[in-house]
């Protein structure tokens, strides 16, 4: 018989196996145009596409991780991938990458902006693949998850990838 423990630890390291992310080995996608409206139209990050949609960025509650950073019109977690380098206007996350971390984008003319509980400086960087405007945080380019179903997912947190903290 097969213990309560192996069964929830067992899903956790085959998710953790499969989670990681390297643009070094990433195969291109082709390039999109950041959709006009996906978020708010289907109220869901759209897996291996840019995320255009609203410009505010607040802080929500989510439970024992404490209070992360949540954006979109759909207000889920964001998070930073370890690799980017802060400034240097560009996102490591590439390729295949993309699918299961679509970048927070906004629409061209759109500036982001902090709302309630946010302390960090906003911006966006030009994204090389398909020139789509990324959020970035504190000079980090800001991602969703696509395992992320409610707001206050954080089924994210993997080695590499970090909730956004206010």
């Amino acid at each position: 018989m097969i213990s309560f423990k192996k069964l929830v630890a067992m899903p956790l390291m085959a998710a953790v196996l499969v989670a990681g992310c390297s643009s070094a080995a990433a195969t291109p996608i082709p390039a999109t145009p950041a959709p006009a409206t996906p978020a708010a139209a289907s109220n869901a990050p759209v897996a291996g596409s840019p995320v255009a949609g609203s410009a505010t960025v607040v802080t929500k509650d989510a439970g024992a991780v404490g209070t992360v950073v949540v954006a979109g019109s759909n207000m889920m977690t964001v998070y930073t991938f370890t690799t980017d380098v802060a400034d240097s206007g560009k996102s490591a996350c590439s390729g295949t990458c993309l699918v299961k971390w679509p970048p927070l984008t906004v629409p061209a003319g759109t500036t982001p902006t902090a709302g309630p509980g946010v302390t960090g400086k906003l911006g966006t960087i030009t994204r090389t693949e398909d020139g789509a405007l990324q959020v970035t945080y504190n000079g980090l380019p800001l991602y969703f998850y696509q395992g992320d179903k409610a707001p206050g997912d954080t089924t994210g947190s993997y080695p590499n990838w970090v909730l956004v903290k206010p």
